[in-house]
């Protein structure tokens, strides 16, 4: 099973500091989300960067990965799904996408998103009381749809959408907190917790 990482963001809001860089848990965000996704089943990790790429590269420890760059990582995730998509194994039947700002997404939501890709999922989302959240899971035969759509900051919610009655969702609030680290009150909020 194939995990796509979104990295690329600026952290326009966390003051310019790339997302893929802001510390937690004793290491880059980037680094928690790739072993978020392998505990969690995820054997093929591709990492998706754009904001201040190369040191991100030197920076974090990321064996194993595919890095793929994003030039246009500033037009918005959508343009990081679309070059993550593409760079994707071939042999991919689905793919997990994780925030790499979603640091209270863990091992266990992504294994019960991958369980319902087994079970027959072509499309899954995490729900957190009912509601859609992050992260994501897209069968193979809906990456070019999911392409296609994927603009400005919009991700895969075009694609989402259009097939919103289609889309399993996997309760994981009870092993999982959707939030975004998007400001630096969510730094010091999730630092503190």
């Amino acid at each position: 099973m194939a995990a796509l990482v979104l990295a690329a963001g600026g952290g326009r809001r966390l003051g310019g500091r790339p997302k893929a860089l802001v510390r937690y848990g004793g290491r880059p965000l980037v680094e928690h989300a790739v072993a978020v996704v392998r505990a969690g089943g995820c054997a093929s990790v591709t990492v998706v960067l754009g904001a201040a790429r190369e040191q991100v590269r030197s920076t974090a420890h990321l064996p194993g990965c595919r890095l793929v760059a994003n030039p246009d990582w500033a037009g918005g995730m959508g343009s990081s799904l679309r070059a993550g998509l593409a760079a994707l194994p071939p042999e991919a039947s689905a793919v997990l996408v994780m925030l790499v700002d979603t640091p209270g997404v863990t091992p266990a939501a992504v294994a019960r998103l991958l369980a319902a890709h087994r079970a027959g999922a072509e499309l899954a989302a995490a729900a957190y009381g009912g509601r859609r959240g992050h992260p994501v899971l897209i069968g193979a035969r809906h990456f070019a749809e999911a392409a296609a759509g994927a603009a400005g900051d919009s991700g895969a919610r075009a694609l989402l959408t259009a097939h919103a009655d289609r889309i399993t969702l996997v309760e994981c609030a009870d092993v999982a907190v959707p939030d975004d680290l998007d400001t630096p009150a969510d730094l010091a909020r999730w630092s503190a917790g």
